[in-house]
């Protein structure tokens, strides 16, 4: 007997999929059967091969920009246009400004941007993916998973980038307070907490000689995470395999939380 963590005949519309975690996503939901869109805002050449090595017919690349709570309504339109449904979200798109940062020399401009990034877009891809998803829904089957990324900063705060703290914060949150509001409906909520994984965003620094080695001293298991490692558990939540879970936090980071 086997056991196959199948997406066959779902759609998955999953953000910031071009690259890095995302990337991983979109590959891993591909191989398990899934239909997937994703959203790229600059990377086109990355995303169309991408989209290319998944099979174009079965993966669609759609570049649109976040910077509010209504970007995700045309990208969800977008997704529904091409494959006809949403099955499932994975909001992983979001922003980490490198420098370090006092929250008195924060600018507003900086603070609003991430929370327009990291928060006021999930809002609104959640708010028109379950419209979507509840318009759907099959008697007795589930109407969808949703899964957002959060982040160990959400959980334990992270010196001098409080506007990204704050936002990974507020994902967890949201992720409860929508698990109790749309079980009723079907449709599974919850949440994956990376810690450091080697991605384009956080590569400075962890190859910073100094603050490389300092990351890896704060990671039990002594290294940062591959996408790959965060892209699995976001399939495993969206599985049948997963049907007694929702409002969870899914901490993926080699024990990082246990010592911060």
């Amino acid at each position: 007997m086997s056991i196959s963590l199948s997406l066959s005949g779902k759609v998955a519309l999953i953000t910031g999929g071009s690259r890095g975690i995302g990337a991983a996503t979109v590959r891993l939901f591909a191989m398990a059967g899934a239909k997937v869109a994703f959203n790229y805002q600059k990377a086109k050449s990355q995303a169309e091969a991408l989209a290319k090595e998944c099979g174009e017919a079965n993966c669609r690349a759609i570049q649109s920009d976040f910077n509010g709570p209504d970007s995700g309504r045309s990208l969800v339109a977008e997704a529904v246009k091409h494959f006809g449904r949403i099955d499932v979200l994975v909001a992983n798109h979001g922003v980490w400004p490198a420098q370090d940062v006092a929250v008195e020399n924060m600018t507003v401009a900086q603070w609003r941007s991430t929370l327009s990034i990291n928060l006021d877009a999930v809002f609104g891809l959640v708010k028109y993916s379950v419209a979507q998803m509840k318009s759907q829904t099959r008697m007795g089957a589930a109407a969808g998973h949703i899964v957002l990324l959060s982040s160990t900063s959400g959980q334990r705060g992270e010196a001098f980038h409080v506007d990204y703290s704050a936002t990974k914060g507020a994902i967890i949150s949201m992720t409860k307070t929508l698990a109790g509001e749309l079980a009723s409906s079907g449709i599974y909520v919850n949440a994956v907490a990376p810690g450091w994984v080697d991605t384009d965003m956080s590569k400075p620094a962890l190859q910073d000689p100094k603050t490389g080695g300092e990351i890896r001293r704060t990671i039990p298991l002594g290294r940062a995470g591959k996408p790959e490692e965060i892209a699995a558990p976001v399939l495993f939540l969206c599985t049948e395999h997963a049907g007694f879970i929702t409002g969870e936090i899914f901490n993926v980071n080699g024990g990082a939380v246990l010592v911060g």
